[in-house]
């Protein structure tokens, strides 16, 4: 658990991000958490690829800007 617990530290992005702008999202399912490997969006209550445009399909529980 201390695991989950230093990821969920590390994209302690609180409320939602700047609009349009691309973030690092934490996911989470039943196997723990992971990062996607690509920038999303949130976009009118909704997790979208910043690449793509499509809808994120994971439960995201935490965000943070993009590293270089």
């Amino acid at each position: 658990m201390a695991t989950r617990e230093r990821r969920l530290a590390e994209f302690n992005g609180e409320g939602e991000p700047p609009p349009d702008q691309p973030v690092q999202v934490l996911c989470e399912d039943h196997s723990g958490t992971y990062q996607l490997p690509f920038p999303c969006r949130f976009i009118d209550g909704a997790w979208r690829n910043h690449v793509s445009g499509g809808p994120v399909e994971a439960t995201v529980v935490g965000w943070r800007m993009q590293r270089p």
